[in-house]
């Protein structure tokens, strides 16, 4: 795709409107800004949308939708539209990872968790289902990802989760670098993407530190673990590098906090020592596992180790990764800004942030001109084109 903005010989499947939940509404009026752009300088399409009615209200000042969720004083709610959709091609965002949000109950405010979180999207969902031409989803983290599995006698709560959005009649869910993308198994018949962001990281990394070395010889990539295997060799392929993987060794005898304990971690690979280590996951929760590979990568030798995760939980605090930071266990953390992110963070000299809203902004683009995302999914000509201009620089 030459342009992000540019569709030849297309016209949108529908006007576009954009919901961007109060969870996200920062990032929503990021994204809303980036795709404003695109369209006023998409010369070859406003020349056409005088003549042709496809394409009126093809540019506008702003594609966002006011809504609202009001809750009640028992704590039930509603969902809100505050104007029109009818007929559009309307996207929903909702980040359902904001702990920030507090809503009132009995005269308590109460923090909104994302089970709350994903009954005020379902709301809205409800609410425009009637009149909008097509609705999609865009969940950066999807909601209930980490239980994408049955083990024992216990609930599925992702599959559970997407086969109610697609009854609801949602067209497409969008979600970012899920935690295992076989639980689109549970609806093989609805749109399900979730799409990579290992470029991002690497144009974070590299526009920030440019003594990074891309060599075999100083850099390595390392799986935290065997989920995130696929992620740390596709990294390694684009780089030309080794990579390497940690397993857990779990006490599956005990239960503790709801899982087995780690007793050890365990590393497969060639050896790090004087080596630059890339550590590649989806996200930081508590971050215990994460910090204890690093540590473990120290102990080996390892010159420099970057973290890299999609979604920067932090569910334990930052005080943990302050400590290891100050011991010269890791140099850098970088997330993205698809999740809430606690301020405290951005002030910390070891965080760097993957931003993420003009990519997002592609990808509404792309589906309201209803065309393949196909060149918006696949980063490795961006990837190849990056490394090389940072080689050569």
């Amino acid at each position: 795709m030459a342009k992000d903005y540019t569709f030849k010989n297309t016209i949108p499947l529908a006007p576009l409107k954009i919901i961007a939940m109060e969870n996200c509404a920062e990032f929503g009026k990021a994204v809303d800004d980036y795709i404003v752009g695109f369209r006023k300088n998409d010369q070859e399409i406003l020349q056409q949308r005088e003549s042709n009615i496809e394409f009126r209200g093809y540019d506008r000042d702003s594609y966002l939708v006011e809504t609202s969720c009001p809750r009640f004083g028992s704590g039930e709610a509603k969902g809100m539209i505050h104007e029109s959709v009818r007929g559009s091609d309307l996207f929903i965002l909702s980040d359902v990872t904001n702990y920030s949000m507090t809503f009132p109950m009995y005269g308590r405010e109460h923090r909104m968790s994302p089970d709350d979180h994903y009954q005020d999207l379902k709301r809205i969902i409800a609410t425009s289902m009637t009149s909008a031409r097509r609705v999609n989803v865009i969940m950066p983290f999807l909601y209930e990802s980490r239980q994408h599995k049955r083990t024992n006698r216990e609930s599925l709560d992702c599959a559970m989760a997407l086969e109610e959005l697609a009854n609801m009649g949602v067209t497409n869910i969008i979600t970012f670098d899920v935690h295992d993308p076989r639980v689109q198994n549970a609806i093989p018949l609805h749109d399900f993407d979730s799409f990579p962001v290992v470029y991002q990281f690497m144009k974070a990394l590299l526009g920030k530190d440019k003594d990074i070395p891309t060599d075999k010889n100083s850099l390595m990539i390392i799986s935290p673990d065997e989920g995130a295997m696929g992620r740390a060799v596709y990294l390694a392929n684009n780089l030309g590098v080794d990579v390497g993987m940690f397993y857990k060794r779990r006490d599956y005898s005990r239960v503790v906090n709801g899982k087995n304990p780690v007793v050890a971690h365990e590393f497969l690979g060639a050896d790090v020592e004087g080596k630059t280590c890339l550590i590649i996951d989806d996200m930081i929760a508590s971050g215990d596992s994460m910090l204890d590979t690093a540590k473990e990568l120290k102990r080996r030798k390892a010159k420099r180790i970057i973290v890299c995760c999609t979604f920067g939980l932090f569910t334990s605090g930052l005080d943990n990764f302050d400590r290891y930071y100050n011991a010269g266990y890791f140099d850098y953390v970088i997330t993205t800004n698809l999740n809430y992110r606690n301020p405290d963070l951005l002030t910390r000299p070891w965080y760097l942030e993957a931003d993420m809203t003009k990519y997002v902004a592609t990808i509404i683009n792309t589906l309201n001109h209803d065309v393949s995302l196909s060149g918006v999914m696949s980063h490795t000509e961006k990837l190849q084109r990056l490394i090389h201009n940072y080689r050569n620089s």
